[in-house]
């Protein structure tokens, strides 16, 4: 999606996560066929920052760096805050004028976590979530940008954000991230396939659900990501 009004992240997922070394990550990491040593792993990922994304090359699952914001300025190399793309909404990606039409259709990615922040949008309700017993693979789109000065090619990244989901009322209540099902072979091979076209495959995927338990825990700063009451869980259906 992109959003007018810089820094304006009120219409999007919180925009902060963490993708730390632990036994979810590995085992993420290692069914994608990708090495640990290669990801910038860190307990605070923003909107702007330097993260990690899971692209296929040449059928060949491969680590790139990129920055976490879709629309990149091509004279400055630096993200457009003109708009907030870091995020992109599922109901544009369809939309032949959308930024993110096209890296739909052909540079889809997946960006690894192991827990992300959401906010009420009240400025003072925050929470961490985690799936129970698996990192994150958030379904997201990728994106080059040639430098016109140094001619440098430039990798950026957005995570596709579906509707709100029911059961997030107190949590986020406008949106929740896409987060592809693991489990699923042939739909991880389908969403990392450039070649892949027929991305009405992915309807279903659109759809806010709670496929897998999650584990939500109340904080207090996000940049902190300080806890500040007790955890509880959310069951899939």
């Amino acid at each position: 999606m992109v959003c007018p009004g810089k820094y304006n992240y009120t219409c999007h997922m919180c925009g902060r996560f963490q993708i730390l070394k632990n036994k979810k990550s590995k085992k993420l990491l290692n069914k994608l066929d990708v090495d640990e040593s290669e990801i910038l792993f860190s307990r605070d990922k923003a909107p702007g920052s330097r993260i990690s994304i899971i692209q296929r090359v040449k059928d060949r699952n491969v680590v790139t760096q990129a920055i976490w914001w879709l629309l990149i300025d091509p004279v400055t190399g630096k993200p457009n805050y003109k708009y907030a793309s870091f995020n992109s909404r599922s109901d544009k990606l369809n939309s032949p004028r959308a930024i993110a039409y096209e890296p739909f259709r052909e540079s889809r990615c997946i960006i690894p976590a192991t827990a992300f922040i959401e906010g009420k949008g009240d400025k003072l309700t925050y929470h961490k979530i985690e799936l129970e017993n698996e990192a994150i693979a958030f379904g997201g789109l990728h994106r080059e940008t040639i430098h016109k000065v140094t001619g440098e090619v430039i990798h950026s990244a957005s995570i596709i954000t579906l509707p709100a989901l029911p059961e997030w009322e107190a949590i986020h209540p406008k949106s929740m991230p896409l987060m592809l099902p693991l489990n699923d072979e042939a739909i991880i091979n389908q969403w990392l396939a450039p070649s892949f076209h027929r991305v009405e495959a992915f309807s279903e995927l659109m759809q806010p659900a709670l496929r897998v338990n999650q584990i939500l825990t109340p904080i207090e700063k996000p940049s902190l990501w300080n806890e500040k009451g007790d955890s509880f869980t959310l069951s899939a259906r």
